[in-house]
């Protein structure tokens, strides 16, 4: 069974991080969400209480994830830049070539980290565009050399499901956006 790592921090954008959850779930992912604060109590841009899975301390170590999502929104995006374990935790991502899946204003977040290579493609927030410093596209959801991200909340929808795709395949991808009447990985 695949895995994901969801990262939550205070303001993330509510959709965005739901959505994923939702839509790994549905495909069978195993999805673990993890508050990067002191407590299991993230709350969200639009004040939504959300309660991790874990505090990220407790599955920082654990086995690997076939995914890291992190999702937007510009508190939670700057609360994720502040973040000093990140880092450490996406190169190793990285380098055991797994995937890395930002969206929004989180993909200025990886820049930030240093972890994307400077040619890698990306997607962002169109007020984001000018952090990413690398080849960007004003397109909902960009996959690019084990980094998928996508644009804004809008987008969240196919950036989950192109996730999903990514870590189960084509088949049961298509079986999920069918199940939830959505044509948009079409």
């Amino acid at each position: 069974m695949q895995n994901a790592l969801v990262l939550l921090a205070d303001g993330f954008e509510d959709i965005e991080a739901i959505t994923v959850i939702d839509v790994l779930r549905r495909g069978g992912v195993a999805v673990t969400t993890a508050s990067i604060h002191d407590r299991l109590e993230v709350k969200s841009a639009h004040n939504v209480m959300m309660k991790a899975d874990a505090l990220y301390t407790d599955v920082a170590d654990a086995e690997p994830y076939g995914v890291i999502v992190l999702p937007g929104g510009g508190e939670g995006t700057e609360n994720l830049k502040a973040f000093s374990p990140l880092k450490s935790l996406l190169l190793r991502q990285r380098e055991e070539g797994r995937l890395i899946a930002a969206i929004c204003a989180a993909p200025t977040a990886l820049v930030a980290a240093d972890v994307i290579e400077k040619g890698v493609h990306m997607t962002c927030y169109p007020t984001c565009q000018m952090e990413l410093d690398r080849p960007w596209g004003n397109a909902s959801v960009v996959e690019d050399r084990g980094l998928i991200t996508g644009q804004a909340p809008g987008s969240a929808m196919l950036f989950s499901l192109v996730i999903l795709k990514a870590l189960v395949g084509e088949t049961i991808a298509l079986k999920i956006a069918r199940g939830m009447v959505t044509d948009v990985l079409q």
